[in-house]
This record gives C-alpha cells, sequence and structure tokens, in this order.
C-alpha cells in the first residue's frame, strides 16, 4: 500500500471523521477525579514506551492499566522482537518479508517505518534496561529465525522469556520516572467535549489501589494500549484481560476499526484436549526456528513440499497446514518434534516452554509435543495514522488494539513487539509536538453521557467464546459466520429487550463490562469475515478458498452507529490505500442509522442488522 492520503505532520486540531455515537456502558457516574496532560490505557511495551517518553517531553502522564504494570499481553511474548540487527540484514530484508506475510494489504509506508526506526528503538530500549541473550564468546545479541523470516532477525531474552524481560526494564523505567499510575482499573468510556474530541476517560478501579469505584481521568490526549480481544475464543493464548476493551471503547466513541476479520491463530498451542478452554500455553515460533519439526501422528513431516520454508512458513500457511492434516486424518491435533535438542538445549533456550509442558505431563525432551491452532493475534483494530491518531480528535491507538497498516492480513512473527515499540515513540513525538503548537486541546472536562443500551450478563462471556469458535475460528464459511451473526444478535436483542420491556440490565460490573465489550468486538469482527467473500492471509473461508485480489486487495472499514440496535456501519475501501484519518469518513451515513423505531428486536428474529453502505469513492453497495 502506498502512502497515498496519509495524514499531513501539521494538521490543525479539528472536528474528526469518527462519528460520536452517544453510547456508553452502563456505570456509577465517576465518583473521583484526577487531571493529566495524557492518559495512557495499558501497561505492555507499546503502552509504557509511549508514557516514558510523554514524561519526559515533560506531560504530565498517568497510566492505567487492567492489572498490575507488568501483567499485561507483552510478558507472555516468548519468541522476541524482530529487527535488522544482524551482520548482513537490511531493513529493506525485514520490510520484504513483513510485506509477503501481510499477504496484499499491508501499508508500505508503515512497513518501512517500522523496519528503518525499529533497530535503533531496541537498542533505545536495551538502554533503558532490556537485556538481551548474547553470545558467550563474541558479546553479540543472539539472533534466531521465526516464521516467515529469511534470515535470523529476532532479539530473545532469557531464552524464551523475551517478554518478561522488556515488561521488567520498563516498568523499573516507569517506577523510577515517578509516572502516576491507576492498577487493577478497567478503562470504561472516551469522554468528548461537545466538538467531539477527547477529554478523558471514566474507568473503575477493582478494590483496589488509590482509589476505588467508577472515576475519570481527565486528559486532551488518550492513548490507548489495551491489546488485543483474543477472550473472544474459547481456546487463546491471550490473558485473561484481554477481552477486547480498546476497540470496543473506541467504537462506542464513534472511530473506525478495520481488519477485524484478520485474527492469527498461532500454529503450535500445547494442545490439552478438545474441551479445555481459556488462555492456552504457547509453543514458540522460535522452537521451529531452532529446527523443531512439524509431524502427524505417524512421524511424517506433513509441512515439507507445501512452501519452500516448511515448518517456517508464514504462520497463516503452517496453520491452514495443520488444519488440512488434522482434516485429512480426523485427528484433534499434530505434534511438533524437538527431542534431537537434547536435555541441554531445552533447558537453556527454552526453559519457559520446557516447564510449561512438564507441568501438563509432556517432556519435551523424550516426547513429540500435541499442537493444534488457537487464537493469537488481531492483524486488525482501530485505524490510525502514522502518527497512531485515529479518527477521533485526540485519541491514539499503538500496539495490537491498533491498525497501523503494518501488519496487513497476517503478522509476520515478532513484528507486534517491535511495531508497539516505534508507533509509541511516534505517538509520544506528535502529542509533544501538538501541545507545544497548542493544537491538542479540548473544550472541557467532558461528560459522561447515559447509557442507552444494556449490559450483558457476566457468564454470556462463554456463549459469545463458543459462538466465536464454531463460526468465525479457523475456518468459515458463509454458513458458519451467518450462523454466529444471528446467535450473536440473538444475545444482544435478549438483553435490550429485557431493558425495553421490564427495565431491567446485568449490574454493572467488571465482569458484565467485559462481556459487553466482547459481543461488540465480536459482531464486528464477525460483519467482516462475512463481507471478505475471499481467503487472504488468516482470513480462510471453506466456500471461497482463493485469494482474489482483483475484488478484495482493499479493506473493510466498520464503525458502531447510534441506533439502539447497535447496527455496524460496514464499507470496503477502493483500494488497498486507507482513507487518511482526518479526511472524509470512509463511511458513508445511511438511512440505517436513523433513530430506529422498531419497539423491540423480535421483529426481525435471528438476523444480523449490517448495512451495506456506498464509499465515496466507489459508489459500492
Amino acid at each position: 500500500m502506498s502512502s497515498t492520503g496519509r495524514t499531513p505532520a501539521n494538521r490543525a486540531t479539528g472536528p474528526g471523521t469518527g462519528t460520536a455515537t452517544g453510547i456508553r456502558l452502563h456505570a456509577p457516574a465517576p465518583g473521583w477525579a484526577i487531571g493529566a496532560d495524557v492518559v495512557v490505557i495499558g501497561s505492555g511495551v507499546a503502552g509504557l514506551t509511549a508514557a516514558l517518553r510523554c514524561a519526559a517531553a515533560g506531560r504530565r502522564t498517568v497510566v492505567v492499566t487492567k492489572a498490575r504494570l507488568d501483567d499485561g499481553s507483552t510478558r507472555w511474548a516468548q519468541g522476541g522482537i524482530a529487527a535488522a540487527l544482524g551482520e548482513g540484514d537490511t531493513p529493506e530484508q525485514h520490510l520484504d518479508d513483513t510485506l509477503v506475510a501481510g499477504a496484499g494489504l499491508c501499508d508500505e509506508s508503515a512497513v518501512r517505518l517500522l523496519v528503518t526506526e525499529g533497530p535503533d528503538a531496541v537498542r533505545r530500549l536495551m538502554a533503558a534496561g532490556a537485556e538481551f541473550d548474547r553470545d558467550a564468546t563474541t558479546g553479540e545479541i543472539e539472533l534466531t529465525r521465526e516464521g516467515g523470516h529469511h534470515r535470523r532477525r529476532i532479539a530473545h531474552a532469557g531464552g524464551d522469556a523475551t517478554g518478561a524481560e522488556i515488561s521488567r526494564a520498563l516498568v523499573e523505567a516507569v517506577h523510577a520516572s515517578g509516572i502516576e499510575t491507576i492498577e487493577n482499573a478497567l478503562v470504561l468510556d472516551l469522554l468528548q467535549d461537545a466538538a467531539g474530541r477527547t477529554a478523558g476517560v471514566t474507568l473503575h478501579v477493582m478494590g483496589e489501589g488509590q482509589h476505588d469505584g467508577v472515576g475519570a481521568v481527565h486528559a486532551p490526549a488518550v492513548i490507548l494500549a489495551t491489546g488485543g480481544m483474543g477472550q473472544v475464543f474459547s481456546a487463546t493464548t491471550n490473558p485473561a484481560v484481554s477481552t477486547g476493551d480498546g476497540v470496543a471503547l473506541a467504537l462506542r466513541a464513534g472511530a473506525e476499526v478495520s481488519d477485524l476479520e484478520f485474527v492469527q491463530f498461532h500454529p503450535t498451542v500445547l494442545f490439552l484436549g478438545p474441551d479445555v478452554e481459556g488462555q492456552q500455553p504457547l509453543v514458540s515460533e522460535a522452537v521451529r526456528g531452532e529446527g523443531a519439526h512439524l509431524v502427524d501422528a505417524d512421524g511424517v513431516r506433513f509441512m515439507v513440499g507445501q512452501h519452500e520454508l516448511a515448518e517456517l512458513a508464514p504462520r497463516d500457511i503452517v496453520a491452514k497446514g495443520i488444519m488440512r492434516r488434522m482434516q485429512e486424518q480426523g485427528a484433534q491435533n499434530m505434534y511438533l518434534d524437538a527431542r534431537h535438542f537434547g536435555a541441554a538445549m531445552w533447558e537453556q533456550r527454552f526453559p519457559t516452554i520446557l516447564a510449561a509442558c512438564r507441568a501438563h505431563g509432556i517432556d519435551p525432551v523424550t516426547q513429540p509435543i500435541p499442537v493444534a491452532p488457537a487464537a493469537h493475534y488481531a492483524s486488525g483494530g482501530v485505524r490510525t495514522d502514522l502518527r497512531g491518531r485515529t479518527t477521533v480528535p485526540g485519541l491514539y491507538a499503538c500496539g495490537e488494539v491498533a491498525c497501523t497498516g503494518v501488519h496487513g492480513a497476517n503478522r509476520l512473527a515478532s513484528n507486534s513487539l517491535l511495531e508497539g515499540l516505534v508507533f509509541a515513540e511516534r505517538i509520544a513525538a506528535d502529542i509533544t509536538a501538538r501541545a507545544a503548537a497548542g493544537e491538542l486541546t479540548s473544550a472541557g472536562p467532558g461528560i459522561p453521557v447515559p447509557s442507552t443500551g444494556p449490559l450483558l450478563p457476566g457468564d454470556a462471556r462463554f456463549e459469545v467464546q463458543r459462538i466465536m469458535t464454531e463460526g468465525a475460528g479457523v475456518l468459515r464459511s458463509a454458513d458458519s459466520l451467518q450462523d454466529a451473526a444471528d446467535a450473536l444478535e440473538s444475545l444482544y436483542c435478549r438483553a435490550l429487550n429485557e431493558l425495553e420491556t421490564h427495565g431491567k440490565t446485568a449490574e454493572p460490573g467488571t465482569d458484565t463490562w467485559e462481556a459487553t465489550n466482547l459481543l461488540c468486538v465480536a459482531r464486528v469482527l464477525v460483519a467482516a469475515a462475512r463481507r471478505r467473500e475471499e481467503t487472504r492471509g488468516c482470513h480462510w473461508r471453506e466456500d471461497h478458498p482463493d485469494r482474489e485480489d482483483a475484488a478484495w486487495r482493499r479493506h473493510i472499514v466498520v464503525r458502531l452507529s447510534a441506533t439502539r440496535r447497535r447496527a455496524l456501519v460496514v464499507a470496503t475501501t477502493p483500494t488497498a490505500d486507507l482513507p487518511p484519518v482526518d479526511g472524509p469518513s470512509a463511511l458513508v451515513p445511511m438511512p440505517e442509522e436513523r433513530p430506529d423505531r422498531r419497539s423491540d428486536c423480535s421483529e426481525r428474529p435471528g438476523r444480523s442488522e449490517e448495512p451495506s453502505v456506498r464509499h465515496p469513492l466507489t459508489q459500492e453497495q
């Protein structure tokens, strides 16, 4: 993708293209408030890097995180961080590998920024205290390979504990800098002034910390770094906190999201049985990078001949290869064979994975590891420009919650930590420059808008996960996606009818807010997956098994309408370029967005309301 139409550096502050929805989660009014220049939501590599850079530039910064500072998704990253740090490697080679993995939908300008700014960003991370594994003789950083990379360019720490080391270094730096933090806090909604500009957030502190209950942080700049939404599926590598809160908040605030159909299923997740749910142990791609083989129950290496890189093909190709073999053999899993590593290598290079396997009764030193694909990483998210700006003025996004254009239809292994690092620095630079120019302001503290929609009961979380796993998992079809859309619509309609008929909704609380957020992002994911009638990257349609560049080398953009039924407004871009975030909206308001006059959901039972819209350039119905 070219950089045509990207946001110019000197954009003046003004109304954004996001359309305010007036939708908020049911929650008590804020009982306390603090002020800041910047509020960062999330404490992974993206959030803490942005916070440190903003604070260093003199901006009063507050970090809000859902658990403890070191409990985000970053600490679960095993493989490492990709950058052209090795002899003979170049950013251009890293760019080529990323574009291939992205299957025609990467924004080349975003990828070029990533790979050219990445090496120095990693060096700054090391200067901040992160210690990567080094060769005992030369002292050089040890680099490994992962799927889709033609060179060794993955820096790692503690063997397979890279994320934990990065998290440790950044948390220590945040504590040393004196940045104010609010832990155990679930962010609820964006506060906006009368012009639609960001004015802060509401949040709920879960029984611990400096504050308790619902409060507010008032700030003209909010950085979403909330991580992923892997908990929308039954089996995932994501921690329990990854419930799509940032994407749901952005949608309620009127922001546009893109490419949410591209959920990467990691091919090698420890298989613990068909009925096991929740976070599953990951078996890092680096294990294959060091020479492990994928085999079936008979010991046959089935990836050989399917791709030039065999087991080190991009993740979507390996996941599909595993699923095909499982289908052919009627098996529930395949195996990763690394017995030839020997005990010493397992203990030194992959101690975390070794311990996880042994905790579940599997010894990789003497046994092949049972593996199967599980939900891992969202390649899409809240769409941003190259400075992390979203379609809502003052709202930024970086890390997994964002769609920067780097990943396209499939993330290249270990590009995620680098993306969080690079784009967090770019956001901090933009906020600093705009603040100095007097552009980053809001007209007031913002007033929470009363919600008109229902909260789902907390146990609906498991129903959403079941629906998504059955209908929108690795293998998708028109029928399975229609079933998922109908079931999700039914969930919402039951809750809406209870509210409108009996005046009842679920009790506000962490479990009900999370379930409601999961339903919101699940509906968008299914709508986009239904619209994309092809197989591309990590989106696999059984009824459309081929990649169709002529029709589908383009993006699907979605936002939430203000109708009582929360209709989804869905558009397809005319080319592989996304519109600029400060230009005309990619989504033209349609009649479906007028206030819904129907009395309840039962007038269209079992049908998902997803209005098609005309794109301003393509006039596409």
